[in-house]
């Protein structure tokens, strides 16, 4: 085939609020290093989830779209973040066994106009743990949402027993953040801040905690990355608590998802 006739190889990330995206900058750079020039990562703000749908729809009937400047492209994975890991289980035509035991897609392979849905999260969550292992008690997980269910799925794995903390709890692993004191917290070593809570632009947020009770014996975890150090991970320093961000995840989970679309 000539090489004109090739498309341009787009990747790219679907949610809200993109503008401090990880994901774009990350494989844009990554493109450069590697002297990708006919391949470009973009970001997919989609409002609601009926205009996901329309634009999967739109992505299936015309698989290749000429661009301005008369180059053909074909849209080739995709990364999947808040608010859309679980509506993605509906969208897509196929799941790996891990996405569909977790019950949520944030990294998607398109081959042959199918939609194959798969879970890179678990593995970047757990590479990204790796230095604070063991944990020798249990661990809370602040949030319910997409990213709560993998990081549930990789404590299941470790053997880290936990509960689920939520403004609306439902079932008998999840408490409310009104029930968390002293006591509570003396069985616990790891606390996972899974919300978007303390992001920027608001960087004086942070979860609802008793954090004069914690010490040098926790671990606090914030998949929050931007800034780098929110309120979270500055209460629990004050009280010599070990404290990291998500940086490390996405790196491991963005790498996970180019292996995936290359394999």
């Amino acid at each position: 085939m000539d090489n004109k006739q090739i498309p341009h190889s787009v990747f790219g990330l679907i949610g809200q609020r993109l503008d401090y995206s990880f994901s774009k900058a990350y494989f844009t750079e990554k493109f450069e290093k590697l002297g990708l020039e006919d391949h470009e990562y973009r970001n997919f703000e989609i409002a609601t989830e009926a205009d996901l749908l329309r634009f999967r729809e739109s992505v299936t009937y015309n698989p290749i779209t000429k661009t301005t400047n008369g180059k053909n492209e074909i849209i080739r994975g995709l990364n999947v973040t808040i608010p859309y890991k679980e509506s993605m289980l509906k969208i897509c035509d196929q799941l790996t066994p891990e996405a569909q035991a977790i019950g949520a897609v944030n990294t998607v392979v398109i081959e042959d106009n199918k939609w194959i849905g798969h879970n890179t999260d678990v593995y970047g969550f757990a590479k990204s743990l790796e230095p604070f292992l063991p944990i020798t008690q249990n661990a809370l997980i602040l949030g319910t949402g997409g990213a709560s269910k993998a990081i549930s799925y990789t404590l299941d794995a470790l053997k880290v027993p936990h509960l689920f903390v939520s403004r609306n709890p439902q079932g008998e692993y999840s408490i409310p953040y009104e029930k968390i004191d002293g006591d509570v917290l003396k069985i616990i070593s790891l606390i996972i801040n899974s919300t978007p809570v303390g992001t920027f632009p608001d960087v004086e947020d942070k979860p609802n905690l008793p954090y004069d009770h914690l010490n040098k014996n926790y671990i606090l975890y914030d998949l929050v990355y931007n800034p780098s150090n929110t309120m979270f991970m500055k209460m629990g320093k004050v009280k010599g608590a070990r404290v990291t961000n998500g940086y490390q995840m996405l790196v491991h989970q963005a790498e996970k998802s180019w292996e995936l679309w290359n394999d």
